[in-house]
């Protein structure tokens, strides 16, 4: 309770928590094209929050953000606007990004600590769960069953954000 004397409230406590965290962080050279730059600025935000997954937490509580790291949003939405996106697209596509970001590291975060509470004969629930007439009402999964571990681990947020991005510059 003693902290509460020095700051208003949670909100704030979590916003001080936040500040300057982005600024320990160099910012990446950026390229002169805006579709790159978009791209670029989209997997930096991702590495460095995958770096720093206590922050991730911080950031379900929504509207929660440092200053510092707003270059990044601006940066995103300039993108979109040189790339020829209304003002609302281009806060829509930025939303977008954003979200595909966040729940890349929300679910990823949540998969390793699971993994690391788990006992080591423990089996995943999917795709084990599976069974043998599940081939006709879920005839893709069943067939995707044996490399499901392999495919999915192959997923490489970078290319998947590269598509986003350019279905999102596709409706300029």
């Amino acid at each position: 309770m003693a902290l509460y004397h020095h700051v208003r409230d949670k909100d704030e406590l979590l916003m001080l928590t936040l500040s300057g965290i982005a600024d320990g962080f160099p910012r990446p050279d950026l390229p002169a094209d805006p579709r790159a730059r978009m791209l670029a600025v989209s997997v930096h935000i991702h590495d460095v929050l995958r770096q720093i997954p206590w922050v991730v937490e911080i950031l379900t509580l929504g509207d929660l953000t440092d200053r510092a790291a707003l270059w990044m949003v601006d940066e995103i939405i300039g993108a979109g606007l040189t790339c020829g996106l209304s003002e609302t697209r281009a806060v829509h596509a930025y939303r977008t990004i954003w979200h595909c970001i966040y729940g890349d590291l929300v679910f990823g975060n949540a998969m390793a600590k699971r993994a690391a509470e788990q006992e080591p004969d423990r089996r995943r629930p999917f795709p084990e769960l599976l069974a043998d007439q599940d081939g006709v009402a879920l005839p893709h999964l069943t067939a995707l069953a044996g490399p499901w571990v392999e495919v999915t681990e192959s997923y490489d947020i970078a290319e998947q954000l590269e598509a986003v991005v350019d279905g999102l510059l596709s409706r300029a």
